[in-house]
């Protein structure tokens, strides 16, 4: 179990909507200086499970702990500890970027001079400084959404509950986002981070959570997604010398592309193991030109999942 200190613990959770069953039996563990990741489909919800820990829906059974707390039972304290970035946008249009920040720091109970010197300092995180001043209506929506995740942290919580958070965003944002999810972290946070985009969450996370019709299927540390099989693209100058090293090492692999650019994929069980065959196959004198993962490690979990359970 946790403590005060920001960790989440889910046990059996379950929650319907009349007939419509949309957490069925969902487990896991979000640790406080970490950043958890909760993967699955559209409709595997997630979204629901994310309300239930921010403590604006009951679970129906099962156990919830935030930050040592119930949020059911003791939804102050939750919301209290918790920053909640929802996946929809909303904005006060008439008030500035600063003045909704600073109203939400006086919900919070934040004094004047608080919520104020805490507003100008997370424009300058997420980069909205020059937005300050100017009604939230002319903000296109990834600097909306960088002002959600403002407001999300405006009462510096323990918990911080994002829901896709990187919706909307440029490239540069993205980077940038990266970044201060895992200075959170570093600073003792528990960070909980729903997305569809698991190339982002790759760079961002520590563990994951698979989860999908209601039900956690998986739970997985990003080290141990790192000593997975994996799926490697591999392309060599001629492709001819690479099929005869590949044959003589015993690995197999399937040619994907046309002749303009032909690459082949193979499957490895380790990085440990795709170094060797980089390794050897370079000292053989075989001209790589390109030797990469198919796809983020998540992915390859993602991907690898009981088809009947997806």
């Amino acid at each position: 179990m946790t403590d005060e200190n920001g960790g989440i613990v889910v046990e059996g959770v379950a929650r319907s909507f009349g007939s419509v069953q949309a957490v069925r039996d969902v487990d896991f563990q979000a640790p406080p200086g970490e950043v958890t990741a909760l993967i699955g489909p559209n409709g595997s919800g997630k979204t629901t499970l994310m309300l239930i820990l921010a403590s604006l829906l009951a679970a129906d059974k099962g156990t919830v702990r935030v930050a040592g707390f119930d949020p059911a039972a003791q939804p102050s304290e939750v919301r209290s500890r918790v920053g909640w970035m929802p996946d929809t946008l909303g904005v006060w249009e008439s008030l500035t970027a600063l003045e909704v920040l600073k109203t939400l720091g006086a919900l919070y109970g934040m004094s004047e001079a608080a919520r104020t010197s805490r507003a100008e300092e997370l424009l300058v995180a997420v980069s909205l400084t020059e937005y300050g001043r100017q009604p939230a209506r002319v903000l296109s929506r990834g600097q909306q959404q960088r002002l959600s995740l403002a407001r999300a942290l405006i009462h510096d919580p323990a918990v911080l509950l994002l829901d896709e958070p990187a919706s909307g965003l440029d490239p540069g944002s993205r980077v940038e986002l990266r970044s201060l999810l895992r200075s959170l972290a570093a600073q003792g946070k528990t960070v909980v981070v729903s997305s569809h985009v698991l190339s982002e969450l790759d760079e961002i996370a520590d563990r994951a959570v698979f989860v999908n019709r209601g039900r956690s299927v998986k739970n997985q540390t990003l080290d141990e997604a790192g000593t997975q099989t994996r799926r490697y693209y591999v392309r060599a100058e001629p492709m001819s010398a690479l099929a005869a090293a590949l044959g003589s090492y015993g690995v197999s692999f399937e040619t994907r592309g046309d002749s303009r650019r032909e690459e082949f994929l193979i499957q490895l069980g380790s990085t440990a193991e795709a170094a060797w065959l980089l390794r050897t196959l370079v000292l053989g004198e075989v001209v790589i030109t390109a030797f990469a993962p198919a796809g983020g490690a998540l992915e390859e979990t993602y991907m690898s999942l009981d088809t009947d359970r997806l």
